[in-house]
């Protein structure tokens, strides 16, 4: 008969092998944990991520506005992303944008203090690029029925 396994072992291997990113940046939005979805999605492997600032995966022209609202986050420790699907542009490591769909969980300590976010992201890059198809289709043939 087989033995389940302990929880433990059952979250570590959802969260190392899960196909979407999941990661965990500290107050100062320093990376700390990174998945190998992570590591698929965004092309740097843990070894790489870990320690670094999360403009590695942050447009350099969102990085002022994302900073602003992380530094607020973990000042006040409200954010109102709580439960919301966020839809935003990322960056892979070879310089590429992709689309990326997240959601974020706010961590906080023992005394309620926010200790930093986690976030499960999935790269949305090719139904955006279908999407955008679409759109363009859409209004190549509207701009011919007004002909």
């Amino acid at each position: 008969m087989m033995t389940a396994p302990d929880n433990s072992s059952l979250s570590q291997q959802i969260l190392q092998l899960a196909p979407d990113a999941i990661m965990f940046s500290d107050r100062e939005g320093i990376i700390r944990l990174w998945n190998k979805g992570a590591e698929r999605i965004f092309g740097s492997s843990a070894k790489e991520a870990i320690g670094q600032s999360l403009d590695l995966i942050i447009p350099e022209k969102l990085r002022a506005r994302h900073w602003e609202g992380y530094t607020k986050t973990m000042a006040t420790g409200e954010t109102r992303y709580g439960t919301d699907l966020l839809a935003v542009p990322a960056q892979h490591r070879d310089g590429s944008r992709i689309s990326t769909e997240f959601s974020i969980v706010l961590l906080r300590d023992e005394r309620g203090e926010p200790i930093g976010v986690a976030a499960i992201l999935r790269d949305v890059t090719p139904q955006r690029q279908r999407e955008k198809g679409l759109q363009d289709r859409i209004a190549e043939l509207e701009v011919g029925l007004k002909k």
